[in-house]
């Protein structure tokens, strides 16, 4: 479970990020918070893995506050002001999300985040870097998807196709954006168009990876790439 909590001054900013955080059953609201202030006292008394801050605030800015953190969780950063981008990503934010977002870039925000903290995290390897999940989206729905189940992924044209162990979903987003959210010691490209689980490679055959029935092929450039990490 993700642990997290809002410190925005606009109560309506509180509202919007709650209502598409209740879609993620693995985010855990911990608190509100409407200044730094009161966000410094809370971070005293809990830990939180995850914090959405506003940067426009009374007294003290976004980025003040953070400064003050010794030890900060994943930071999503949610506000009007476009011109301190640079400034938050040299603080080590994990995504800057413009107002008003909308609902599909704020997935892709907390996916982000999700995973660098899960990869970051001291829990258990078999709980944490070889197992995530995350959210995609289709023409009319958003799908959870955990990465245990992926046999591969496949580019098909301006969507994607994700296979899974019993059904294909075909999504919205490229095969680029859902490599960044596995974990590479898992995962790996071994074609342009395709990204296979090394778990559920039944065997290799010549220049074909085989998953059940499927052939995957491996592309020229990636052929000494897949020999390293196989051998690993």
């Amino acid at each position: 479970m993700i642990q997290y909590i809002i410190v925005d001054d606009e109560p309506i900013a509180h509202r919007i990020i709650e209502k598409y955080c209740d879609a993620f059953p693995h985010l855990q609201k911990k608190g509100n918070c409407y200044n730094a202030f009161e966000a410094m006292q809370f971070l005293n008394e809990h830990t939180v893995d995850l914090l959405f801050l506003d940067i426009n605030m009374p007294r003290l800015s976004g980025f003040e506050f953070l400064k003050t953190l010794a030890n900060p969780p994943k930071i999503i950063v949610t506000t009007a002001y476009k011109e301190f981008a640079l400034e938050g990503y040299e603080l080590n934010i994990s995504d800057y999300l413009l107002k008003p977002f909308s609902f599909e870039r704020f997935i892709k925000a907390v996916n982000k985040a999700i995973t660098n903290t899960k990869t970051q995290s001291n829990l258990p390897e078999s709980s944490t870097t070889k197992n995530v999940s995350f959210f995609v989206k289709t023409d009319k729905q958003q799908h959870q998807i955990h990465s245990e189940n992926i046999m591969f992924i496949e580019a098909y044209g301006h969507y994607t196709k994700i296979h899974l162990k019993d059904k294909m979903i075909l999504s919205n987003h490229k095969i680029s954006d859902l490599e960044t959210l596995l974990p590479s010691s898992y995962f790996f490209r071994v074609h342009k168009s395709f990204i296979v689980s090394k778990d559920k490679i039944n065997y290799i055959e010549g220049n074909r990876i085989i998953i059940n029935t499927h052939k995957i092929p491996i592309g020229q450039t990636y052929k000494s790439k897949v020999i390293t990490l196989l051998s690993s």
